[in-house]
């Protein structure tokens, strides 16, 4: 008599448990042109001496590094309370991070004997005006990627989804076919962007997507996704904005220049100096949203860029903003060969259509 027994199959299970910290999280996401505030990494007291010396903010946030949350309100092994500190005076800084490395933070989420600190972050503290919820996750219902945003930023989506379920709006994605502009567009305005920061949500939408695909995670969670009294979504995205539309309608941008909200007209043509001495550029794209800066000021600037330099290349303006009805006065006396637009949309096909 023979037994056959059964052939044992063997699997390659390949389990990960990856959690980032938060700085790790900040670098992953500047590599994919998510916007993130300014900020260095200290391991002691003489490190974030050095640092505060090449820093220049207005206001300082110094953040204690450990996997968990509630480091505000948290408690460190030595009495020190708050592994979150805001403040303007750069002097104190190390000796507030000499007080947070290589002691335990005690939180709400740690061990009962706390987590020890490593490292800290300096940072620079960011005005918030209005603060959104926004996630990319695989979800099990549909098999895919799953969009989900809020306008209830800052605080535990479960909660608000349990008190307010009407403030969570969520989008499933074909993964063939990725996120479509359009949708991350709809996302934006169901979240409360208005429509001056609707392209920069946008771009910001679509560029943590492509960073959620691209290092195959099962989250990515921004909480919250800030709107910044000056008019950003968490930093330059109107420039990012520009660009990947300039792009979409078959262009290719050079460069790029924010000119800041304390642009004055000189600035404005020495910028148009330079650029034009570049002869590998054909157009030059203008897109102004005056949230701070006045367009009556770059409508000055280009004026007297244009008559002095004699630029030759096709330039597109699209204005809008503080003061833009005088700013597009200014433009259309001037007797220049301005291609104007009413959106950045408009703009960007003017731009490629005039090369």
């Amino acid at each position: 008599m023979m037994l056959k027994k059964n052939p044992i199959q063997f699997f390659n299970v390949t389990k990960r448990y990856l959690n980032l910290q938060e700085y790790q999280s900040k670098t992953l996401m500047e590599k994919y042109n998510v916007s993130i505030q300014n900020f260095k990494i200290v391991e002691n007291r003489a490190q974030a001496a050095q640092v505060v010396n090449e820093l220049n903010f207005k206001e300082y946030v110094i953040k204690a590094q450990i996997l968990a949350g509630g480091r505000g309100k948290g408690i460190f092994s030595n009495g020190f309370k708050g592994g979150v500190q805001i403040l303007k005076d750069s002097n104190k800084i190390p000796g507030i991070v000499d007080k947070m490395i290589n002691n335990r933070l005690i939180t709400k989420q740690t061990p009962p004997e706390g987590v020890l600190v490593k490292k800290v972050l300096i940072g620079e503290a960011i005005d918030i005006k209005r603060e959104t919820y926004l996630a990319f996750l695989m979800d099990r219902s549909s098999g895919g990627p799953m969009m989900i945003g809020s306008p209830a930023g800052g605080m535990d989506i479960e909660e608000v989804a349990e008190k307010t379920p009407n403030l969570i709006f969520k989008q499933e994605i074909d993964v063939r076919e990725g996120l479509y502009r359009h949708n991350a567009r709809i996302m934006a305005k169901n979240i409360g962007f208005s429509s001056t920061l609707l392209e920069q949500a946008t771009t910001q939408i679509m560029n943590l997507y492509k960073m959620f695909i691209a290092v195959d995670a099962t989250q990515i969670e921004i909480n919250p996704l800030g709107e910044t009294s000056d008019g950003k979504v968490n930093g330059a995205g109107l420039a990012m904005a520009t660009m990947d539309i300039i792009q979409l309608y078959g262009g290719k941008p050079a460069n790029f220049l924010d000119v800041g909200g304390n642009v004055t007209e000189d600035q404005v043509y020495q910028a148009f100096k330079i650029i034009s001495k570049d002869p590998q550029v054909k157009a030059i794209l203008v897109n102004i949203f005056g949230g701070i800066v006045n367009c009556a000021v770059i409508a000055n600037g280009i004026k007297n860029a244009c008559q002095t330099i004699d630029l030759k290349i096709p330039l597109i303006v699209r204005l809008e903003g503080t003061n833009v009805d005088e700013g597009k006065k200014i433009l259309e006396k001037s007797g220049l060969n301005i291609i104007t637009a009413k959106n950045l949309d408009e703009a960007a096909k003017k731009a490629v259509a005039s090369i």
